[in-house]
C-alpha cells in the first residue's frame, strides 16, 4: 500500500472516485442480504449467543453439527435474480465469530468445521453465475475472540484485535477477485474509527479492491448510509436494509414467524420509498440450518420480480430523488406515489379508481403521451392549468401480479411543477388553477 493518508486527504480522494465507483450501486436499487450462520443452525435468533448467555464453548459445538447442503448459495443467488435484485451481501463472518471460508487468521471456519466446505467460494461462484455484484458483510465485533472485549480497555489486545480484523478482510478481498461491496457491522465495544484503525485498514482495502464501495459502519462515513429497519432518506448514498419479517435477521424455527413476513405488495412500497429518495433497499433472508431459502420469502420475492419485469423502469437507472418543491410530483396525489428519471413520471397506483378516471395537480406543463407501463397502452388524458386529467381507465387495476400498476407519462423535457397543496393561486402570483379552481 503506498504511504497512509490523513483522513481528510483519503476523504477527500474516495469522493473524487465515488461516482464511477457508485454507478451502478446506483441504479441497481434493490439488494438481497443474507444472514447465514452458526446462528441459522440454532434457529433462535442471531443474536442468540449473547441474549441466551451462551458459553462460548458450549456455542462451538454447533459448528460440528452445521452442515448446510452443497448448492445453497445458489439457491439464494437464482432467487435474486428471480426478484429482480441486482446485487447480493453475505455475512461472511458475524458477530458469533464464524468464517464461513478457509480462513488462516481464524480456525474457526466452515472448512475446518460442520461442512468442510468455503461457503464464501460457493456465494462467489453463484454470484457471478447470476450475473449479480458480490457484497461481503463483516462483523468488527467477534464474541468468540478473547480480545473481542478486551480490546475496549487494554492497548495490547486492542492491537492483536485490529490486526486480527485486518488480516480476515484482506483475505476476503484477496482470495475471490473482484469484490464489489464491503458491508462492516457493529463497531463494538470500541467507539471510534481511531480505536478500530479504521483509516489504516480501508486504505488498504482500497488499494487491494480499487473500485469496492465500503458503508459507514467502520465509524467511519465511507460511501453509503445504512438505515436499518427504517426508511430513512439521507442527504448522500443510502441503502436500507430491512429484515423480512420484522423480527429476526438469521432463520428462525418458529412456524408463527411466516404471519409476520412481508408480502410483494409491501416490499415494492420499500422499493418505491427507496427509488423515490436516491436510495436502495436491501432486503434480508435468513436461510434454514441446510441452507434452503425460507418458503416465505420465495412466493413474495417471485411476484415482485415479476413485477418488476414489466415496471423495472420505475426503480430501475438514473431516477431523480425527491428533495422538496422542486420535484414534489412525487407526492403524486392521494391515490398513488411516484418515481421519475426527469422526462417521464411514473405514477405507482396502490387505489385503483373504480371511475376509471384519476387527476394529478400542479403539472403545469402537458405530458406528450400518458400510458401503462408495463405494454405501452396508450391512455386517455386532458392537461387543464395545472391539472391531469386521466380518463376512460380499466374499472379494475391492470395489474395482476401485485395490484399495483404503474402509469408513466412521458415529457418532451423536465415538466414545470409547482406544489399548490393549499392556495395554488398564491404561488409566485400566478393563477395555477387556470379553469379549474380548487
Amino acid at each position: 500500500m503506498s504511504k497512509l493518508l490523513s483522513k481528510y486527504d483519503y476523504e477527500q480522494q474516495t469522493a473524487q472516485s465515488r461516482d464511477r465507483r457508485m454507478a451502478w450501486w446506483r441504479e441497481a436499487r434493490f439488494g438481497m442480504f443474507v444472514h447465514f450462520g452458526l446462528y441459522s443452525h440454532y434457529g433462535h435468533n442471531e443474536w442468540a449467543m449473547v441474549q441466551e448467555n451462551i458459553p462460548v464453548k458450549e456455542y462451538e459445538k454447533l459448528a460440528q453439527s452445521f452442515n448446510p447442503k452443497p448448492g445453497a448459495p445458489r439457491e439464494w443467488a437464482a432467487l435474486a435474480k428471480k426478484a429482480g435484485m441486482k446485487y447480493m451481501v453475505l455475512t461472511s463472518r458475524h458477530h458469533e465469530g464464524f468464517s464461513l471460508w478457509d480462513s488462516k487468521v481464524n480456525p474457526y471456519n466452515s472448512v475446518n468445521y460442520g461442512p468442510k466446505r468455503d461457503i464464501v467460494r460457493e456465494f462467489v461462484d453463484a454470484c457471478r453465475e447470476f450475473d449479480l455484484k458480490i457484497g461481503f458483510y463483516s462483523s468488527l465485533m467477534d464474541w468468540h475472540h478473547p480480545d473481542g472485549w478486551r480490546c475496549a480497555f487494554d492497548v495490547e489486545a486492542r492491537k492483536r484485535f485490529t490486526d486480527y480484523i485486518h488480516a480476515l478482510n484482506t483475505e476476503l478481498l484477496t482470495n475471490y477477485g473482484k469484490i464489489d461491496i464491503l458491508w462492516y457491522d457493529v463497531s463494538a465495544p470500541m467507539e471510534s474509527w481511531e480505536g478500530w484503525d479504521s483509516l489504516t485498514r480501508n486504505q488498504h482495502m482500497r488499494a487491494l479492491q480499487p473500485d469496492i464501495i465500503i458503508n459507514d459502519r467502520s465509524r467511519l462515513p465511507e460511501d453509503f448510509g445504512t438505515p436499518e429497519e427504517h426508511l430513512t432518506a439521507a442527504d448522500r448514498d443510502w441503502e436500507a436494509c430491512m429484515t423480512f419479517n420484522g423480527l429476526s435477521w438469521g432463520y428462525l424455527d418458529a412456524a408463527q414467524a411466516v404471519n409476520y413476513s412481508y408480502n410483494a405488495q409491501h416490499i415494492i412500497r420499500m422499493l418505491q420509498t427507496c427509488s423515490s429518495k436516491g436510495g436502495n433497499l436491501l432486503l434480508n433472508i435468513g436461510p434454514a440450518p441446510d441452507g434452503s431459502v425460507p418458503a416465505d420469502a420465495v412466493e413474495p420475492l417471485s411476484q415482485v420480480g415479476k413485477w418488476l419485469q414489466e415496471n423495472g423502469d420505475a426503480v430501475y437507472g438514473k431516477l431523480l430523488k425527491n428533495e422538496g418543491s422542486n420535484t414534489c410530483w412525487f407526492g403524486a396525489n392521494g391515490l398513488s406515489k411516484a418515481t421519475s428519471d426527469g422526462k417521464s413520471v411514473y405514477l405507482w397506483v396502490w387505489v385503483w379508481p373504480e371511475s376509471g378516471e384519476m387527476g394529478i395537480g400542479g403539472y403545469m406543463t402537458a405530458p406528450k403521451s400518458v400510458r401503462f407501463l408495463k405494454d405501452n397502452t396508450p391512455i386517455e388524458f386532458e392537461h387543464r392549468g395545472h391539472r391531469i386529467l386521466l380518463k376512460n381507465m380499466p374499472k379494475k387495476s391492470p395489474d395482476e401480479t401485485a395490484d399495483v400498476t404503474v402509469i408513466a407519462m412521458d415529457f418532451e423535457e423536465k415538466p414545470e411543477y409547482l406544489f399548490a397543496s393549499y392556495y395554488p393561486q398564491l404561488h409566485g402570483g400566478r393563477d395555477v388553477a387556470g379553469d379549474n379552481k380548487i
